[in-house]
């Protein structure tokens, strides 16, 4: 992995074991030796020992995971957790061969679009019958979403980081005398054109279904006020009301505005930082690697909240990714492991919680109101000029991200680029219908969306 952080998403399949495919959500790290991390043998006599396991992230984060379990084996004698710290490359295989050993560790990492289906498929235990309420009390609303079923919390939430921010060349910007960044799609695209020249492109998204799939869930909610499903995922929901998202893709692809072919994945903030694009669709991870490896290009870059088709700015735009930690529901000591959840995330030592956000230079957001509000204040004196701003008009706003299987949103995406290589808007939203039909009535979806 690169110095800074690339997005991973955790595309967690419930097939009789939890396979994370690290691909767009949260900071995954493939490449990383495992088997690192706090905890170690020195059990004290009489502890219940606790495994965790924990997806490798970047160097900083896989430091303060360390420092966290080893402080907290230190504050008392009655648990002791070994830390396990996994790449992203080789999660799926051990966690599936674990649990079919049926040894799998007592806690992990998963992510928010994971936490449904582990929880449905009956991988993770109910939180909620270890962890007392006022330990979530604090929680955002928008989170505890996230990770709710039926009135149960199956996932601790840890972070969250907007799916989508819009970040901008100010200086750019000025030199073609726009005052500001686009509030609707029809200026996102009248900008893009204008800025859009030789050696610079108006605008770059994601423009591979993969990486579409996942984040442009924030705009589908976002013109359309759904997903393309129903509610009690029976049937699909993709209709005209789509159309624009599809639309303003494609004539700025059409245009030029947009690379004709990606210039990286849409986990890469590199092109922007190389100055390849004016305005870039990106997640609030994009701040550490401007910071990190474009320190020059900072003072030139701007944040905004991606457009809203409708021109409301309370509208969402984003979905929140990010990590939570889970008990497993084959665990023998589930009540030891939420206390261990408990104690470093709802509130045991909120300082240390905040060196977490402070040493991925704010990049990442926490769940919790309280957090989150020291966390917006350390940033104002802080190297990231962004933060606050993604805070304050990013975060409330966002969606959970979709929890119904990856396969729904692939062909929805699948028609988004499709549509946007130049294949009739209505030709692409009915192919996506019928095929997510399919995937229905395939995998009996109906009936099973989680309340």
């Amino acid at each position: 992995m690169r110095s800074t952080q690339f997005r991973a998403m955790g595309i967690v399949a419930a097939a009789g074991a939890i396979a994370l495919t690290v691909a767009a959500c949260g900071s995954g790290t493939p490449g990383q030796p495992a088997d690192t991390g706090g905890g170690g043998d020195d059990v004290p006599e009489g502890a219940t020992s606790v495994e965790f396991w924990q997806l490798s992230f970047q160097d900083v984060e896989n430091d303060w995971y360390t420092d966290a379990i080893d402080a907290f084996n230190s504050s008392q004698e009655d648990i002791h957790v070994n830390l396990t710290q996994v790449p992203g490359d080789a999660w799926e295989q051990r966690m599936t061969a674990a649990q079919a050993a049926g040894n799998a560790p007592d806690m992990y990492t998963i992510a928010y679009n994971g936490v449904i289906s582990a929880a449905t498929t009956g991988q993770i235990v109910s939180l909620s019958d270890h962890i007392e309420d006022d330990v979530w009390s604090d929680m955002q609303e928008n989170v505890l979403g996230s990770v709710s079923m039926d009135g149960a919390h199956y996932a601790f939430p840890m972070l969250v980081e907007p799916s989508s921010v819009l970040w901008y060349r100010t200086d750019l910007f000025e030199a073609a005398g726009i005052d500001g960044p686009p509030t609707t799609w029809e200026e996102l695209q009248d900008y893009a054109a204008q800025l859009t020249t030789g050696d610079v492109y108006g605008f770059g998204s994601a423009q591979a279904a993969g990486d579409m799939g996942w984040s442009t869930w924030g705009l589908q909610w976002n013109v359309a006020g759904h997903l393309p499903i129903s509610d009690d995922w029976s049937q699909a929901e993709v209709g005209d009301e789509y159309a624009p998202l599809l639309q303003a893709w494609q004539d700025m692809y059409a245009a030029g505005s947009m690379p004709q072919q990606a210039l990286a994945g849409y986990a890469d903030a590199n092109p922007m930082g190389q100055g390849q694009l004016a305005m870039n669709m990106g997640g609030s991870w994009f701040a550490s690697v401007f910071i990190n490896d474009f320190p020059e290009m900072v003072e030139n870059i701007g944040a905004a909240p991606m457009p809203s088709f409708h021109g409301d700015p309370a509208a969402p735009t984003a979905t929140l990714g990010g990590w939570t930690w889970v008990v497993d529901a084959k665990s023998e000591v589930p009540e030891e492991a939420a206390t261990v959840i408990a104690s470093i995330l709802g509130g045991g030592d909120d300082e240390h919680l905040l060196e977490y956000f402070e040493g991925t230079q704010y990049s990442k957001y926490s769940p919790r109101s309280a957090v989150n509000d020291a966390l917006v204040e350390a940033a104002a004196d802080s190297e990231n000029p962004w933060a606050s701003m993604i805070a304050s008009e990013i975060v409330p706003t966002a969606m959970p991200e979709a929890s119904y299987p990856w396969d729904i949103s692939l062909a929805f995406a699948t028609a988004l680029e499709q549509a946007m290589q130049g294949t009739d808007v209505s030709t692409a939203l009915a192919d996506a219908e019928t095929e997510i039909n399919r995937l229905i009535e395939a995998n009996q979806l109906a009936g099973t969306a989680p309340q």
